[in-house]
Order: C-alpha cells, then structure tokens, then sequence
C-alpha cells in the first residue's frame, strides 16, 4: 500500500471535502474499498444489502481577463447503502467512514425501508457478474498539479494579450473511483481519469469558443483550443445581420452533441413502457434518415464510464439506430422483465423514478471534413455551438435554443463573415432525416448535454425563427 493510501486508510472519519495534493494523493484503490465495502455488509441485519462507494477528486484551475483567478481541488467520498426489507426498499448516504457512522447509515437505511410499501417489481440482489476489463485511468492526469495546469492557461492568456483578446474558461484534471458490492458476494471497482480544458475569447463585438475533455491530460492542447476559439472571434467580428428562415447549416460537433443529446431518455425502455417516449409506436419504422445510425457502447474507445450499471448489470453494446431506422431500447432488470426481454446494463441505482437510460451514444460518422462542407454549400450557416436549449414538444422531439460564440455566414463554398446569432425551433426528427454529409464521429463536450462520440453533420432546412441582439 502507498504512504497516501496507508494515510487514508488511518483516518477515522473522511469528510466530504479535503483539499490539497494531486488526484493521485487520494486513490484509493480496489483492495481498500473492497475492505470498506465488507466493513459496512457486516453491520447489516436487513434480508440484502447493497453498497455504493464514490471517490470524486477534482482540481480546477478557472481564469478570466486573460489573468488566472482561482484554483481550488477537494476530494468527495460518499457511501450510499441500500437495504431490502421484506420486499421493501431504501437507501442511505454518509461521507463518514468511521464504524459509528457506518452502522448509522446502514441502520438508516433498513429504518427507511421498513416504512416503505412492497415493491411487487423488486427483484433479487445479483450474484458475481463477469465483467469487460476498461481501462481508462492514466497516472499523469492523476497526478496533474496547480502548475501544470497553470502553464498551459499562461500561454493561452499570453496569445490572448498579444492579439488584444480576452481569454476565460476552466482547465480541470481529477479522478473518479466506483465501487459496488452487495450482500450475495458481489464485489466491483472502476476508476478513471479525466481532464477538460474551455476557453471562451472575447473581443467587443464578437466571441469564439472551443473545449475538449479527455481522460489523459496529454491528449488537452491547450495552445490549438486557444487559437482555434481567438480564430473564431477574428472571423465573427463586426457581424453582420441575416433574415431568420430556413437555411443549409453546418453543425460542429458540439452543436450536434448538445441537440442529439436530448435522445438518450427517450430510447430507455420505461418511457416507452410510459409512452413517454418519442418512440412510442415507431420501433422497426423508418424515423431517420438512411445515414443516421447510433450505438450505446460505453466500450469505444472514446468514451468514459463503468462496464456495470447502477444494479451491477454488465453493460451491453447496444445498436440503437440502424440506417434510420430505431431498433432497440435499453432495460433495467426490472423493465426487462416487465417487457419480456434482457436486461442491457443500463438501468440506474435502485430506488429510482427513470429505470434507465443510455449514457455512451456514439454516432457513425463520415469522411468529410467542416471545410469539405464548406466548400460545398453555397450559402449556408456554420454554427460552432449551442446554448440555453428547451424542449418544445416531447414526442416530435423539437427543441429551440440560440447559437453562440462562433455564427457564421457561408457564400459560394466560403465563410464570408460572422454573423448576429440566431434562435432556432428544430425537429430532431427533421434534422436527423436532413443530414446531407458527416464528419468524422469524435469525443465532443458541449455545455447542454453529457460527452459522446458524434461527428459533424452539413443539414438541410434548419429552422431559424429569429436574430438574437448580439
């Protein structure tokens, strides 16, 4: 065991915040949080029992007017436990680990239960599951300092200066360690790294925008996200006023990500149990258009995440769409079995409302590159992201938003200017039965939805309602 782990492991009590050191100074590591999990299953009488164990450690580095002005890292432990009672339920959290604290969230949740009616859909506590081996922790993202992130937020606030721009945003590094054990034997553990870096740049009239999230801080290029967002603020300036309509668009991908986001509920198979789903009566029909085709895989090589869900389920590979055509939903066992079918790994931990949902879309992409779409619009709209996005209406999926920090003009396979941003009323339906070329499918972080793997996408007939004043 490393000294910090044998620091750790000689606490009486972790509170939820302790500040200092690198993500690296706080792993835990699988054999300590077997050995919690086990201390906490011995102090339960309930008929089972399940543990849920978090390790969130976070470090953010945030700057603005081209100036660093905060830093600030915790690390956040928290023990949930779930106990079954007579086919009843409830659960329990602390971020205490001492024995007292313990045996107090365990009787908290067996307490919680007994008060709770029978829930005739409960299903047994799962034995040891066989899971896929990922691997996603990388030791230099863990052990990325103040420093680090401060030299790479340095060069970008010096280009910033120089070209007589405005720098903002946030990079960040931490870690993540799960742990899910129950009383029928079942022990997992998953840890992964991840590091972000945003950077919004301003100048009077015009702003550009660029991030990337990655579990290994080497694949952050501070420097080419800063000159891509200060590009983008070049370009747009003085930016001219167009006629809301309906226009030929080019998505980047974090624009595709923040629409394309608002799906992820409606393929879970309790909405459509609910008829809550956009779905609801279209599996097996044509909904899309023939090039849209999407997978739940939290496998891909780009994407984050556990192999197991909430229940301990392994998570599946699941082909949502197939050449537009929606195919499959996912399932918690409970749905599942309601729906005479398997369970895929993406139910959520018990109790909960919303059965599951899928949390690693991946799109299929294409080979065309923003600039081969370009090229091939005549006149059009490049949109670099989203923000402040609602949905209109549930079932044909429309949603309305604005465009923000990076709008541009496209005449005759080039971008003539920036332009006032506009507010859109869009169909995903309508837009995902449009696409006339795709990008390459690549990580993309957005600021209205959760990281996939999506690719850019050149649209036809995107509905902008109105210009914006800015």
């Amino acid at each position: 065991m490393s000294a910090a782990k044998k620091k750790a492991a000689k606490k009486p009590a972790r509170g939820s915040a302790v500040r200092g050191g690198s993500a690296a100074d706080h792993r835990l590591g699988a054999a300590e949080l077997r050995k919690l999990a086990e201390r906490i299953l011995k102090f339960s009488k309930a008929d089972e029992t399940e543990v849920d164990i978090g390790v969130v450690s976070d470090a953010l580095t945030r700057f603005a007017n081209n100036t660093i002005h905060q830093n600030v890292a915790e690390q956040n432990l928290a023990v949930s436990v779930r106990a079954v009672v007579d086919g009843r339920t409830a659960r329990a959290t602390t971020n205490k680990t001492d024995d007292e604290s313990l045996r107090r969230v365990v009787a908290s949740a067996a307490d919680l239960a007994r008060f709770q009616p029978k829930n005739p859909d409960l299903l047994p506590m799962l034995k040891q599951q066989k899971l896929q081996k990922v691997t996603r922790f990388h030791a230099a993202t863990a052990a990325a300092t103040p420093a680090d992130r401060a030299k790479a937020v340095a060069r970008v606030c010096k280009a910033a200066t120089e070209a007589k721009q405005t720098a903002a945003g946030i990079f960040s590094t931490g870690m993540v360690e799960t742990a899910f054990a129950n009383s029928r034997g079942y022990f997992a553990h998953y840890e992964q790294t991840r590091a972000e870096f945003s950077v919004t740049i301003l100048e009077k009239d015009s702003s550009g925008w660029a991030k990337s999230n990655s579990p290994n801080v080497a694949e952050i290029n501070a420097d080419a996200l800063g000159a891509t967002a200060s590009q983008k603020a070049i370009a747009s300036r003085a930016p001219k006023e167009v006629p809301a309509g309906r226009y030929m668009v080019i998505l980047e991908p974090a624009a595709v990500l923040d629409l394309v986001g608002f799906l992820f509920y409606d393929f879970a198979g309790t909405a459509l149990l609910d008829k809550r789903s956009m779905f609801t009566d279209r599996i097996g029909k044509k909904l899309f258009g023939e090039n849209i085709t999407l997978w739940d895989d939290v496998y891909h090589p780009l994407q984050l995440g556990t192999p197991f869900d909430g229940e301990g389920v392994p998570r599946q590979k699941v082909l949502l769409v197939d050449h537009g055509v929606p195919r499959n939903l996912v399932y918690a066992r409970a749905t599942a079995k309601k729906m005479k079918t398997k369970p895929t790994g993406h139910g959520f931990s018990l109790p909960n409302e919303y059965g599951e949902a899928p949390m690693n879309l991946v799109f299929a992409g294409g080979t065309a590159s923003v600039d081969d779409m370009v090229r091939s619009t005549d006149r059009g709209v490049l949109v670099t992201r989203l923000w402040y996005i609602r949905e209109v209406d549930p079932y044909e999926k429309i949603l309305t938003g604005m465009t923000r920090d990076g709008t541009f003009l496209i005449e005759n396979g080039k971008i003539s200017g920036g332009i006032r941003n506009f507010r859109f009323n869009e169909s995903m339906i309508e837009m995902l039965s449009n696409v006339e070329m795709l990008g390459e499918a690549v990580r993309a972080a957005g600021e209205e939805s959760f990281e996939m793997v999506v690719p850019a996408m050149k649209v036809g007939d995107f509905h902008f309602t109105e210009v914006t004043k800015f």
